[in-house]
This record gives C-alpha cells, sequence and structure tokens, in this order.
C-alpha cells in the first residue's frame, strides 16, 4: 500500500516550477497561512524574465506589525491599480513569448482576483494555477487543522502531518539543514527531500536563466512540455539516496542522481 505524503509550504504568489512539483508530489499538500509573515521573502515577491536577466517584482501590501502571521497581512490599499502596474510589466516582459497569447488572460484573472487579504489571493492564485497544470492533490489550509501550540518549525511540520495521518513527509531541498530525519522517524514518519532537476528551455534565444516564477515556465513552455516537467525531480532520504526520481526523459536520465546539497 503506498504511503501517504505530506507537503507543507508558505502561500507564495507566483512560485517557481519546483513548488508545484512538491505539491504534485504528495497527497496532502498545506498552506501554511498561519505562519510569520517573513519581510523580503518569496511570500509576495517573485522573478520574472527581463531582457535576458532576471527581474523582481513585487505584489505590495499595506503596513502591518513585525511579528504578524501571513493572513494577518493584506494587500496595498491601491492593489487594483498596483496590480495593473504589475501586468504591464509582464506585458512588456513576454509580448514576444511563444505562450502569451494563451497565457496572458489566465494571469490577468490571477492578478485582478478581489480579495485584500495575502493568504486568501494567494491561496486563490496557486489552487487555480494547480488546477491549470492539472494537479489533483488536495490543498488543505493550515489554519484550518487547528494543530495548537507548537515548540518550534519541526514540531509544527510533525504535528501537521499525524493529523492529516501522514506517513512520509516531503520538504524541499532549501530546509534540509532545519530537520533531523531520527525525530521524524520518533514519531513514525519517514523524511524526504524534493530537489528539482537541472531545467531548461529556450528564452528568447538568450542564456537560459533558471528557477523563475512559473510564470517564465509557462510563457514559454506547451502545456505537455509543462506536465512533463513537473515530474522532473529528485526525493532523497537521509542517506543521500534517490527514493525515486525522473527517468522519463533523457535530460533527466543524462543528470544522474541528485544530492542532499540546498539549491541557491
Amino acid at each position: 500500500m503506498t504511503k501517504k505524503k505530506i507537503g507543507m509550504m508558505q502561500p507564495y504568489l507566483f512560485p517557481y516550477l519546483g513548488y508545484f512539483q512538491l505539491m504534485s508530489a504528495v497527497d496532502v499538500f498545506v498552506l501554511g497561512d498561519d505562519l510569520q509573515y517573513v519581510k523580503e521573502s518569496w511570500i509576495n515577491r517573485n522573478r520574472i524574465l527581463m531582457n535576458g536577466t532576471d527581474k523582481l517584482i513585487t505584489f505590495p501590501l499595506k503596513k502591518g506589525k513585525y511579528l504578524s502571521r501571513i493572513n494577518e497581512r493584506v494587500l496595498s490599499d491601491d492593489f487594483s491599480a498596483e496590480a495593473d502596474k504589475l501586468l504591464r510589466v509582464i506585458f512588456n516582459a513576454y509580448a514576444r513569448a511563444p505562450q502569451y497569447k494563451k497565457v496572458i488572460p489566465f494571469l490577468e484573472a490571477l492578478f485582478k482576483y478581489p480579495e485584500k487579504s495575502l493568504a486568501k489571493y494567494a491561496e486563490h492564485s496557486i489552487r487555480r494555477i494547480a488546477e491549470y497544470l492539472g494537479i489533483k492533490t488536495e490543498i488543505v489550509i493550515a489554519s484550518d487543522l487547528c494543530i495548537g501550540e507548537v515548540v518550534d518549525k519541526q514540531d509544527r511540520v510533525i504535528k501537521t502531518a499525524k493529523k492529516l495521518n501522514g506517513e512520509v513527509y516531503i520538504n524541499l531541498i532549501g530546509g534540509v539543514d532545519l530537520y533531523d530525519f531520527d525525530l521524524f522517524e520518533e514519531h513514525g514518519l519517514k523524511l524526504v527531500f524534493h530537489r528539482i532537476n537541472d531545467i531548461s528551455y529556450p528564452q528568447f534565444g538568450n542564456e537560459f536563466v533558471p528557477l523563475l516564477s512559473i510564470i517564465d515556465v509557462l510563457m514559454f513552455n506547451e502545456m505537455s512540455e509543462v506536465q512533463r516537467k513537473l515530474n522532473c525531480y529528485s526525493l532523497l532520504d537521509s542517506a543521500n539516496n534517490p527514493v525515486s526520481r525522473c527517468d522519463q526523459c533523457e535530460p533527466c536520465r543524462r543528470a544522474g542522481p541528485a544530492s542532499l546539497v540546498a539549491e541557491t
């Protein structure tokens, strides 16, 4: 019998492909809306391609308390106008991209979604993008689980996974130094790390800029290719052994096994 897999991330706005790979790899994906908002994180910022290099875009927020949770933060009072400005940046950056005409109406609807709560605005875009990509994973909201008091990040994750009857917890490779494999095992959970494989695609004929927002992936790739790339990742255990890895495409087969080194 397949073991139930759980993943958990903050609700990011238009995150990179690896975020959606993680979602597709698990049975239940938890949006950590009650985690602390971190300034200058990827929660309300991401990178797109502009003139052959990466450009940071930011979804402006109303000023909030330093220790506010994500679900306590709201978009700026003039966000409707700010969303239009962000869309113009997207228009200018990707007007010549091969999938622009297909993708831009979808993005416009997401950017203009009438919601002020940062957490709910992000949740809406994440759910819609997951549907667009054909991801069937159940998405739940952390604050709805009523986990209660937690000691630290590991305790939160373990209690969340156990609440959902999970047996395997998958985390992005960037958190490899934050978690203790033995502690998870003590609680009956197998800890596994996701690492995106080396993925590239043509970007206007320029040198490839990796790990940009999902917006970039959608603009340059047919949906069938995006869905193939959703499987281009490796899952690694504590001994640095691949639990599973993509062997369906030639670039992944040529790359060989990944390792437990955080992505930069």
